[in-house]
């Protein structure tokens, strides 16, 4: 893995998510947890439950998924406001976390563009004010 203050360097680089930017936010999270190579618990669903049976390898890969899944978390969490974490449901996995706030962002996106559709739609085009005119007017 990369140096600390290389780490640093790739979270602090993801924009903090707000209401316009999700795509971007989506993106940078991606790239950031991809390069430090802690993807796993996005790629992958986590393993099942260890029992008295499990084997040594089975134990290791529940061990890397837990671990790559809550430094995942931490690194989301770390790029957005409290606001925002206050409207997502409590979530200890990184992939459900991350399509729960994919749903948020697109249910809202779904209805800004519908409102902004509505206004173009009932909107009237009034003219052009002649600029002259208009400084006649001001001048009087």
């Amino acid at each position: 893995m990369d140096s600390t203050s290389s780490i640093s360097a790739n979270v602090n680089n993801i924009p903090v998510l707000n209401g316009t930017n999700f795509k971007k936010w989506k993106e940078h999270v991606i790239i950031v947890i991809g390069c430090m190579d802690l993807d796993y618990a996005l790629r992958d669903d986590r393993p099942v439950d260890l029992t008295s049976a499990s084997t040594a390898e089975q134990k290791a890969t529940m061990e890397k998924w837990e671990q790559y899944n809550r430094m995942s978390l931490m690194i989301m969490k770390h790029s957005i406001p409290e606001a925002i974490k206050g409207a997502i449901p409590e979530e200890t996995r990184a992939k459900t976390f991350l399509d729960q706030i994919a749903n948020q962002f697109t249910a809202n996106e779904k209805v800004e563009t519908s409102t902004i559709l509505s206004k173009l739609v009932s909107m009237r085009y009034k003219g052009k004010e002649n600029k002259s005119k208009r400084d006649e007017k001001q001048e009087e």
